[in-house]
């Protein structure tokens, strides 16, 4: 029997040990609901999962992907083993790239990408897809640093860490974007049919999806303390959304002992590429990643954004700009790990770990007390079960209009509106995003009609909609009228629910081609499905074959 190696345990122990420590007060029963994280008992799979609804597929194939994995699990068990992977896995595999000869500056690399204000603001914002994205950064640059070298399987690594970072277009492109920096563009084809199930419905998509030139200035990277906004995206924070930055990130020292980090990881930047010369291009990689989180503050580059997300389809991507500093992240945690090393003493090392916790000590314990637990109204169940069995048409309404909620059953935090993810039927909401009062126009092409009926009391059956939701003890104006001629079906304390009376006539033909979709969903499943059969497959058994002249 192999001899127990604690050097084995300790990269991966650590790495679960800061996942535990952020995360302990959410693996209680019950369900994390906080600004765009949302997850319910069972999500059905709906056409807006696939990308064939009327709203961008800004969530594809996420939600298809936990309406397959609720199916098996309960909701809040995958919810909590997402975000144990999300926040370990990162960390994990930044200690196991660095190309370090011991386990101290593998261990300073780990909690240097893990524990990060990049990981903190995209966590109480509810980003779990980008945390995961980010998680296997990491990864997917050391399988395309062996493909580069020419390793057997690399490809289908690289291809298979980058499933889970491919569940939204923000990280299939973050992962795209470090696959072919380290691999090349070889790897392009794989990676555009991997990422399919997105970008397929959005280029078919009937109307180009266009944003209003202000979100530019609303979602640009921000000064998060004295140091500006440069200093800021450095440290890897400057999210545009204030109310879940960290406090320590305003402390007066945080500048200083950003700007101490940064010059050490330069220092340790020669020391990586000597030992792995392709690393380069992880650094023109984030260099590349600080010039796009800072766009909007460049000559030029501020008007330049307006433009584009006005004028070009897809392009409000670029609106939120700070998302790119993933890219940053990973050559700064290595090059400050290589720099540590060069030290030779202990006592910097342990210090060196400690730097990124005492940085953001308010990212420990759910952000000190920001993210908990709860559990679900029976309203929403009661709703629910009516939804799936009554053989009145149409979609659902939700009201009031508003793309958030804020219940007292959930500590009054600010939520996306649950109901989408949680009825059986397709469920409309107003995509309206509101920073700082100011409105952020949404991009579901049936709202503007809806819209109109409600405030001239029109018919909704007309436009598909059979059945209204009304949700109480949120913010959010509801004209009394509007439910004046529909039949209620249920009260509750927080639900009410409303059927529509009359003929339902059938949803706008607004989506997508079915047919284009579903294929590009289906290649994308066989693509990946193949990659973990040849994964499974002894390296070099079919060239050995050969070599024999066997036919396999």
């Amino acid at each position: 029997m192999k001899p127990f190696n604690v050097k084995e345990f300790a990269l991966p122990a650590l790495s679960a040990a800061l996942a535990l420590a952020v995360l302990a007060p959410v693996l209680t029963p019950g369900f994390t609901l906080v600004y765009d994280m949302v997850f319910t008992p069972d999500q059905p799979l709906l056409p807006d999962a696939a990308g064939l609804g009327t709203a961008p597929p800004r969530s594809v194939p996420a939600d298809a992907v936990m309406a397959a994995l609720t199916w098996v699990l309960p909701g809040d068990v995958v919810q909590k083993l997402v975000l144990l992977a999300a926040l370990s896995l990162g960390a994990w595999g930044a200690g196991r790239l660095v190309p370090a000869r011991a386990l101290g500056p593998r261990l300073v690399a780990a909690t240097a990408y893990g524990w990060t204000p990049f990981v903190a603001e995209r966590l109480f914002m509810g980003h779990w897809p980008y945390l995961l994205a980010y998680a296997c950064l990491p990864w997917i640059a050391a399988a395309g640093l062996a493909h580069r070298r020419g390793e057997p399987k690399s490809l289908t690594r690289l291809v298979l860490w980058s499933v889970p970072a491919a569940l939204t277009p923000t990280g299939g492109l973050l992962a795209a974007g470090t696959a072919l920096a380290t691999a090349g563009w070889r790897v392009l084809p794989a990676l555009a049919l991997l990422n399919a199930p997105w970008w397929v419905p959005s280029i078919l998509r009937p109307g180009a999806v266009l944003s209003t030139p202000d979100a530019v200035d609303l979602f640009s990277a921000r000064a998060e303390n004295w140091g500006g906004t440069v200093v800021s995206v450095l440290g890897t924070g400057g999210f545009w959304n204030s109310d879940v930055t960290p406090a320590s990130r305003e402390l007066p020292v945080t500048p200083v002992l950003t700007l101490l980090v940064v010059a050490i990881a330069a220092a340790g930047w020669p020391v990586l590429v000597r030992r792995l010369p392709a690393a380069t291009r992880l650094l023109w990689l984030g260099a590349a990643g600080l010039v796009l989180a800072l766009a909007a503050h460049l000559p030029f580059g501020a008007a330049a954004l307006r433009w584009m997300v006005s004028e070009v389809p897809g392009a409000a991507l670029l609106r939120d700009a700070q998302k790119w500093v993933a890219w940053w992240a990973l050559p700064l945690a290595l090059g400050f790990a290589l720099a540590v090393e060069a030290a030779r003493w202990r006592a910097v090392v342990a210090v060196a770990v400690l730097v990124p916790l005492a940085m953001t000590p308010d990212l420990a314990w759910g952000g000190m007390g920001r993210l908990d637990t709860v559990q679900y109204p029976g309203d929403f169940a009661v709703v629910r079960d009516i939804l799936a069995t009554d053989d009145h048409p149409g979609d659902v309404l939700s009201l009031p209009l508003g793309a958030f909620r804020r219940f007292a059953w959930n500590d009054d935090r600010t939520q996306l509106d649950p109901a989408p993810r949680y009825l059986p039927r397709t469920t409309v909401v107003d995509d309206t995003v509101y920073v700082g009062g100011r409105p952020i126009p949404g991009e579901d092409t049936r709202l503007p009609a809806i819209r109109d009926a409600l405030r001239e009391h029109g018919d909704l059956g007309a436009l598909g909609i059979g059945w209204v939701l009304v949700e109480h003890g949120t913010p959010g104006l509801l004209d009394p009228a509007t439910t004046d001629g529909l039949v209620p079906v249920h009260r509750g304390p927080w639900l009410d629910l409303y059927r529509v009376p009359g003929p339902v006539g059938a949803p706008p033909e607004s989506g997508p081609p079915r047919g284009p979709v579903l294929f590009a969903a289906a290649s994308a499943v066989l693509f990946v499905v193949g990659c973990l059969l040849w994964q499974a497959i002894p390296a070099g058994r079919f060239t050995r074959n050969r070599r024999r002249g066997v036919t396999p």
